[in-house]
C-alpha cells in the first residue's frame, strides 16, 4: 500500500486517532514523530531539517500539528511547510483551534500562510476537547476529589471528541478535492462544566462537583500544581473567556465532512468510564 499521508504529531492525541482511520480505509499512513518506537514511523521534528526529505518523500497530502514547546507556530513551521510544498506535497490539513482566527497567534498564522502558499489546504479548528476531562487536566481531580475546578462560571462550550476531528481530518486527507477553507468543529450542543458534572455525576454513580473559581484564583491553582506563573495565567484567561461566552456556538460542520452526528457527552462519559474509577484502596481510605 502507497504511504502517500504523513501524519505529523502522528502518535499523539488526533494524530495518533488519524492514522488508525486512514488504515481502517486500507491505506498505510506515514507516522511522524519526535520519537520513533518502530519501522513504520518515521522520525519527524519541526526543529530538525534534516528529517524532511525522508518523511515527505512522495508523499501526497499531510496532517499538520504545530510543535507545543513554542508559541511562534509559523516561525518553527515553516521550514517544514517549504520542504513539503518543495517536495510535491499538494495537500496540507493545519489541525488549529475555535479561538484562533486567520492570521492571528500561533497556528492562526500558520492558517493565513496556507491560504497564501499551499496548493490545496483546510484548517480544522475544534474547539475544547472531551478528552481533556478522560486524559488531560480534569481526569485526577474528577477520578481522586469527585470534582472539577473552573472559571468559567456558566459559560458554555461545544465540547468535542477528538475520534470526531479525527474522522474530519481523515475525510479532508483523503477526498478527490477540498475547498481551501476552515471548518470549526464542535460537539452537539453547548453545555457548561455543571452541566458535564451532571452527565459524570449520573453515569459514576457519585456526585461530582463543579467548582466555580475566580480566574485569579485559578492560575494560583495552576501554578501550586507546578504550571508556570505565565502559563498558569494564560490558561486561566481562557476559562474567563469561556465565562464571556467566546465558546458558546455549535456548527454541523462534524456531519457536513463526515456524514456522521459528533459524539454527545452522555455518550463519551459512558465510553470512558474507567477513566474515572477509583482504585478499591482509594474507595477504602475515603470511606
Amino acid at each position: 500500500m502507497p504511504k502517500n499521508i504523513l501524519v505529523t504529531g502522528g502518535t499523539g492525541k488526533t494524530g495518533s486517532r488519524v492514522v488508525k482511520k486512514l488504515i481502517a480505509k486500507g491505506l498505510a499512513p506515514r507516522v511522524g514523530t519526535r520519537r520513533p518506537r518502530n519501522k513504520d514511523e518515521f522520525r519527524f521534528d519541526w526543529s530538525d531539517p534534516s528529517t524532511f526529505t525522508d518523511a515527505f518523500e512522495g508523499v501526497r497530502a499531510v496532517y499538520l500539528v504545530a510543535p507545543t514547546d513554542t508559541v511562534d507556530s509559523l516561525g518553527a513551521m515553516q521550514p517544514g511547510l517549504e520542504a513539503a510544498l518543495a517536495a510535491g506535497v499538494q495537500r496540507l490539513v493545519l489541525l488549529s483551534a475555535s479561538s484562533l482566527e486567520e492570521g492571528g497567534p500561533m497556528m492562526g498564522a500558520v492558517h493565513a500562510w496556507l491560504r497564501a502558499n499551499a496548493p490545496e489546504w483546510a484548517v480544522l479548528r475544534p474547539t475544547w476537547f472531551m478528552q481533556n476531562f478522560s486524559e488531560l487536566h480534569h481526569r485526577d481531580p474528577i477520578r481522586d476529589e469527585s470534582a472539577i475546578y473552573t472559571a468559567t462560571d456558566d459559560g458554555r462550550v461545544g465540547f468535542i471528541d477528538a475520534g470526531d476531528i479525527a474522522a474530519c481530518a481523515t475525510v479532508l486527507l483523503v477526498t478527490p478535492s477540498v475547498e481551501n477553507t476552515d471548518y470549526i468543529l464542535t460537539g452537539p450542543e453547548a453545555i457548561s462544566y455543571d452541566v458535564v458534572a451532571e452527565a459524570l455525576s449520573s453515569q459514576l454513580g457519585r456526585q461530582i462537583v463543579h467548582h466555580h473559581l475566580t480566574v485569579e484564583e485559578l492560575a494560583e491553582r495552576h501554578q501550586s500544581l507546578g504550571l508556570p506563573e505565565d502559563y498558569a495565567k494564560t490558561l486561566a484567561a481562557m476559562d474567563g473567556a469561556i465565562a464571556g461566552g467566546s465558546e458558546d456556538r455549535v456548527t454541523n460542520n462534524v456531519l457536513k465532512l463526515t456524514g456522521s452526528l459528533p459524539t454527545s457527552i452522555d455518550q463519551f462519559v459512558q465510553q470512558n468510564l474507567e477513566a474515572w474509577k477509583q482504585s478499591k484502596r482509594y474507595q477504602d481510605a475515603s470511606s
